[in-house]
């Protein structure tokens, strides 16, 4: 009964996620009855969605009826759109799908900060209650905290797609889809429902009705990706994680400035190896068993600009912002409606996270100051325009991530290095040299600048971050720099092994990709068995969650 219980009970020490065996025991049942039943694309599809949302029980608890929320609503909301005949209809059920998406991520990511800050402003007493939690503990006798909500896995995740999804219907640029266990599996499709890529429902509902293919490219490549994604995350990212960068950021006046420095540089490793590795898991999962994933990371630290950057890192979130909040905002074709609704609401947020009633009239005087600005000279208007855009959509981004001044100056530096590179390209010299050299300098200054911005984006405080900061210009020990070289050997080796192999051209990496896919399956199971070997004698510590999952 135990042995029963420890399989279909959720244990929430014990998560279905990819760096664990019991996940990968998972995957082979789900595997088992695919080949029964792939022929057959409703009994596939109903298969697969009920697989999913095993697997998301398994991972988020009772959070599934979340999901199922999501999912139920927005099929429904999509067909509703698709029926109305007057546009001001269309619109009514669009606003009601975002609504209600974005109440219910406001809820379980804000939650804590929105209760503080009535708190603070009325002077009341709220305390943050999960009644999830409390019917959990009562009729499966499990012991969650009562007074913390913690969010569903990937709601940012899954949230952003249904949205999309309304949207997009609402656009005409897909149909809805017509059963609704078709329209949970697009949502639910387990290898990226907990930490994406973000799947447009114009790219993955296609492939609900298509045969199932598998060419012995298309397996090895799935293998390859499944390996790849393993040594990243777990040889790499958590080696580096646990050895270095994990105990520098949790107490950086304990630590030399080279040492600060060093781990705010591995992070920058870490973070990549970390969120691309589970990307590479979860599109080779989903190849294995005929699926296309879109493809989430570019070698992003080969960008010759912050804007390039956003190009190749998290793509799938990067052209969702642009997609579905950019372009709405005018884009670069100027201001909308939109522009001042967005405007306001970042605002009411800083306000908020600040806790200060006062910046009210002062964000009031400076869009007054913009506003006289575009009406006395228009020639500006387009360019004011076109940044506040840019910048708004970059503070958004980084909310996204969290309710917290860390996060909002994250986007803000993000979106001010978009920005800047804009004005800076008119006037460089270099800018159209195709010089190794200044291509070299390009990389390594946008590295560099994307690195300093994520000192607010892993710092545990704000006075984390002044803390790092000063130690690195005050404290930075030079004498002493040799012998932290060899104490931290191991970890300085992975991190420059790790940006090597990431600057390679992409002909040297097709190269031994394809070497991997032409060796014969005995050979791919030898390497495999030799890469998990050596994957699991680089374990210090317990298993490290993705990074990605908290959001």
């Amino acid at each position: 009964m135990d042995f029963l219980r420890n399989i279909f009970v959720y244990d929430e020490t014990h998560p279905l996620i990819f760096t664990r065996l019991n996940f990968w025991i998972f995957f082979a049942v789900v595997l088992g009855g695919y080949t029964i039943i792939y022929k057959k694309n409703a009994l596939r599809n109903l298969y697969l969605f009920l697989v999913s949302l095993f697997f998301y029980y398994k991972t988020g608890g009772l959070f599934f009826f979340i999901l199922l929320f999501s999912t139920v609503t927005d099929f429904f909301i999509g067909h509703a759109i698709y029926r109305s005949k007057k546009t001001l209809y269309k619109k009514i059920w669009v606003a009601l799908s975002i609504t209600l998406n974005l109440g219910v991520l406001a809820f379980f990511k804000y939650d804590y900060f929105l209760t503080e800050t009535i708190n603070a402003f009325f002077g009341t007493h709220l305390e943050v209650v999960t009644h999830a939690a409390k019917w959990s503990n009562a009729l499966f006798g499990t012991h969650f905290d009562l007074s913390k909500i913690l969010p569903p896995v990937g709601i940012s995740f899954f949230t952003f797609q249904t949205i999309s999804y309304s949207l997009d219907v609402y656009k005409e640029k897909v149909k809805p889809v017509k059963s609704l266990v078709d329209f949970g599996f697009y949502v639910s499709f387990f290898p990226q429902l907990v930490a994406g890529p973000i799947v447009r429902a114009a790219h993955f509902v296609p492939q609900l009705y298509k045969k199932y293919t598998l060419s012995a490219y298309e397996f090895g490549l799935g293998f390859y990706l499944i390996l790849k994604g393993l040594t990243k995350k777990m040889l790499i990212g958590d080696y580096i994680a646990v050895n270095l960068i994990d105990r520098v950021f949790a107490n950086p006046a304990s630590y030399t400035g080279f040492e600060n420095l060093s781990a705010l540089f591995g992070y920058s490793v870490q973070v990549y190896c970390d969120f691309s590795g589970y990307t590479d898991i979860a599109i080779g999962v989903a190849l294995l068993m005929g699926f296309y994933l879109p493809k989430n990371f570019n070698s992003p630290y080969k960008a010759k600009s912050v804007g390039e950057f956003w190009k190749r890192w998290h793509i799938s979130l990067s052209s969702w912002l642009k997609d579905y909040l950019y372009i709405p905002m005018g884009g670069n074709r100027g201001g909308s409606a939109f522009t001042y609704i967005s405007l306001t609401v970042i605002l009411l947020f800083v306000v908020l996270i600040a806790g200060k009633l006062i910046l009210i009239p002062i964000f009031i005087f400076v869009i007054s100051v913009i506003w006289l600005l575009t009406r006395f000279f228009p020639s500006i208007k387009l360019t004011l325009s076109t940044n506040i855009n840019l910048m708004m959509t970059m503070l958004l981004g980084g909310l996204w991530h969290g309710s917290s001044w860390m996060f909002v100056l994250w986007g803000g530096l993000n979106g001010l290095g978009i920005v800047v590179y804009k004005f800076w390209k008119k006037v460089s010299p270099y800018e159209n040299s195709t010089h190794w050299l200044v291509n070299a300098w390009k990389i390594f200054f946008t590295f560099t600048f994307i690195t300093f911005t994520r000192i607010w984006f892993r710092g545990e405080s704000m006075q984390g971050t002044y803390e790092l900061l000063s130690q690195v210009s005050t404290n930075f020990a030079w004498p002493l720099v040799p012998s932290m070289i060899l104490n931290y050997w191991k970890v300085f080796f992975l991190m420059i092994f790790a940006l090597v192999v990431h600057w390679l051209s992409d002909s040297v990496k097709v190269k031994y990709r394809d070497w991997f896919i032409a060796r014969p399956l005995y050979q791919k199971i030898g390497i495999a068995v030799v890469v998990v070997f050596i994957i699991y004698q680089s374990v210090s510590a317990g298993l490290q969650p993705f990074i990605y999952f908290q959001f």
